[in-house]
């Protein structure tokens, strides 16, 4: 897979959110169009490289923009609100920069860093089926001369078919769990394109096997120290998963707010002449409305408190980062479902027609929601406010 030419290199936040904004206006356009077909965003997602928004979170110190939080959490949401799988193939990307910034060699970071300024997507293969629980890995890596071999199955491996480098989570001869940053064209790695899920149709989440793949020294990261102290890996993937949803929410909200506007029917015993007068569909919107704006909100202090935890990571600032992170989790969840399905409520039959392909964003949300689960947000939350208790060290809180 080849580098994409004349990438940009964005400075600043409010360039990222104007180059993320004009993005999201040429992405959503054929969006309904790609999720009906099954059609693989590769021309976008040329754009989408070349644009320079897969840089915006390198330090400013190795030349990237070193956005904040907020920001990355608003690019995140405005593209998935345009495209849901668009928003969701760079999550993993920004994951991994992230452990870079928290674990990685000054060499490594510099490299890396550098690879990814170039126009460099980075996937990921860190989950695996048949394991005792969705958080085991059993994929293994030996070491072999200057390097090491890795073999194992991976899936859930969005974005892996669209990187230059796959991130992959291995457990060493110790059990303690690396991170190496494996290149696409290894050989005996095989990227295999067989996600079948009915929403988040083209993230390309699928398997990558690795046979007995090489992989340098200088590509593998320390992983597992990235939870044994408190650092903003976890809450800083979470609340790209929130950003997701948001954008999902916000998607569906648009989409039924114009076709109640412009096709829907008042039901007779409205006694009104337009469906946009109806008081049961004033009232329903505006129970969504609310619920949509606290969550943008909640999103946006999320980040302003991850911000705070990166400049100054200890077990106080990292809980307080993971629990707003949460509770925007938890309400993003919510109303990107209940948004996906007030749609039809609101919107009537027409808005059934294939044609509309206004499903997607329920179906989108429904497979989107389920990374991990919302119950123990709730958990986590009340036991941090009720029982002053710190939530784990985890990628999942």
């Amino acid at each position: 897979m080849t580098l994409s030419h004349h990438v940009a290199v964005i400075t600043s936040d409010e360039q990222a959110l104007i180059v993320a904004s004009d993005l999201a206006e040429d992405f959503r356009r054929d969006s309904a169009l790609r999720d009906r077909e099954r059609r693989l965003p590769l021309p976008e997602l040329d754009v989408f490289s070349r644009s320079g928004l897969w840089g915006i979170s390198v330090p400013k110190e190795f030349g990237g923009a070193g956005v904040s939080n907020v920001t990355l959490a608003k690019v995140t949401a405005l593209i998935a609100q345009a495209d849901a799988s668009l928003g969701q193939i760079p999550q993993n990307h920004f994951y991994a920069l992230e452990v870079l910034r928290v674990n990685g060699s000054p060499a490594q970071q510099k490299r890396l860093y550098a690879e990814v300024l170039a126009g460099q997507r980075f996937g990921n293969a860190l989950a695996e089926l048949g394991t005792k629980t969705a958080h085991d890995r059993i994929t293994k890596i030996t070491r072999d001369g200057d390097g090491f071999r890795i073999t194992g199955r991976k899936f859930y491996s969005t974005g892996a078919i669209y990187a230059q480098r796959i991130p992959t989570s291995v457990v060493d001869e110790n059990g303690v769990q690396q991170l190496a940053f494996v290149t696409r064209d290894s050989e005996g790695l095989t990227v295999i394109d067989d996600w079948s899920g009915f929403g988040q149709r083209t993230t390309g989440s699928g398997s990558v096997v690795f046979d007995n793949v090489w992989v340098a020294a200088q590509d593998v990261i320390p992983f597992q120290s990235a939870f044994e102290r408190p650092t903003t890996v976890g809450p800083l993937a979470q609340i790209l998963h929130a950003a997701i949803d948001t954008g999902i929410a916000r998607a569906a909200y648009e989409d039924a707010l114009h076709f109640v506007r412009t096709k829907t029917r008042p039901w007779i015993d409205a006694t009104s002449d337009k469906a946009t007068e109806d008081p049961l569909t004033l009232k329903s919107f505006g129970h969504l409305s609310i619920r949509l704006h606290a969550t943008e909100a909640l999103l946006e202090r999320s980040g302003e408190f991850l911000d705070r935890a990166q400049a100054d990571s200890n077990a106080d600032t990292v809980a307080a980062a993971s629990i707003a992170v949460a509770e925007v989790r938890a309400l993003s969840t919510e109303i990107s479902l209940a948004a996906g399905s007030t749609l039809f409520e609101l919107a009537g039959s027409q808005a059934t027609l294939a044609e509309h392909g206004l499903d997607r964003h329920w179906r989108n949300a429904r497979v989107h929601t389920l990374h991990d689960p919302v119950r123990w947000k709730y958990h986590a939350v009340g036991n941090y406010y009720l029982n002053d208790e710190n939530p784990p060290l985890r990628g999942t809180i």
